[in-house]
């Protein structure tokens, strides 16, 4: 087989790229580190993530994608082509399809974006999936049955909640509260508290640690370094996991209040549907600690989280080409 059929889930936080027959083959942070003065790509991926907020004036360290959309289109597909160069290896006879998601709540401009970077980054055809549609694939969910699934897909920027039933979207709801805003009230309630000014990539390391959105039996501990606003010194303060429920209950709370408002719109046998089959959670912020709890107090229906949260929707958004190729198949 000469051409590969590639799906890209491509991720405020990460792009993840699944090729047919393979399964993910690259993960990677999408972040590139550009040089300034050359205007020149330094680094895409892992190694420019190292850099960020560690570089000299003239590199940047971008993510090109705000909050699920393309916020600076030139360097997205200079990064897209990276990845599927890199995915693909450089033997490629044919251009691939590609099939890549999107958010639920993008407007017809930012997918015709998304679309333009695909072609322009070497694909031969491009078809655009929602989130969550690829994620309950992704999840193993049928979702060709007349069933009512709901989905929870919370990525880097953006959370979509969405009730799927025969194959499309009934409900859907998309807000731009996802992981980097629990890292921004992180960083927030530091400094309020402690005066202490740390970093995303600290806040990130305090929420994988000892993160939760519900209290736990016993408290976890961490010590975070960070630069005192006082004295402008470097000090080590000791943060507990009940803190951190405290810091993130702004942007849970949003969550919920979002998945409650779609499920006051799901139709009455859906909901029943619901209630019988639970509310499953995707994406990598489905991996703080607690969220299955909070759902579960406030909405009294089982929640759990997919087997691969972070890989759900590449693999569901590979899997929904692997469908099409299906009905034409080459």
């Amino acid at each position: 087989m000469n051409y590969a059929d590639i799906g890209i889930d491509l991720g405020t936080a990460s792009i993840l790229v699944y090729i047919r027959g393979k399964g993910v083959v690259l993960k990677e942070p999408s972040v590139v580190a550009f040089d300034k003065d050359s205007n020149k790509p330094k680094a895409i991926g892992e190694d420019a993530r190292l850099m960020i907020g560690r570089t000299p004036g003239n590199i940047v360290a971008v993510r090109p994608l705000r909050q699920g959309v393309i916020s600076d289109y030139t360097v997205t597909e200079q990064m897209m082509k990276y990845f599927i160069t890199k995915a693909l290896g450089k033997k490629t006879f044919r251009k691939p399809r590609i099939a890549v998601c999107v958010p639920s709540g993008v407007t017809e401009v930012e997918k015709k974006a998304v679309e333009d970077a695909t072609y322009q980054a070497g694909a031969r055809e491009v078809a655009i999936i929602e989130e969550p549609i690829a994620a309950a694939i992704g999840a193993g969910i049928d979702i060709s049955k007349p069933q009512g699934n709901m989905i929870v897909d919370i990525g880097g920027g953006t959370t979509d909640v969405a009730v799927i039933s025969l194959g499309g979207t009934v409900v859907s709801a998309s807000i731009k509260v996802a992981g980097d805003d629990f890292d921004e009230a992180i960083v927030k309630y530091m400094r309020k508290k402690y005066n202490l000014l740390v970093g995303d990539r600290t806040a990130e390391d305090i929420k994988i640690t000892i993160g939760t959105a519900f209290k736990r039996a016993e408290n976890d501990y961490m010590d975070v370094r960070g630069r005192d606003l006082v004295t402008g010194l470097p000090v080590t303060i000791r943060v507990s996991s009940d803190e951190t429920q405290e810091a993130l209950k702004e942007p849970t709370l949003q969550i919920l209040d979002t998945i409650c408002a779609v499920l006051e719109k799901t139709p009455p046998e859906l909901a029943g549907d619901i209630v019988d089959r639970g509310i499953v959670l995707t994406g990598g912020g489905a991996m703080l600690r607690g969220l299955e709890e909070l759902i579960e107090e406030r909405t009294h229906i089982n929640t759990m989280t997919a087997d691969e949260p972070m890989t759900c929707v590449a693999i569901g958004t590979g899997r929904y080409i692997e469908f099409l190729a299906g009905y034409n198949e080459d």
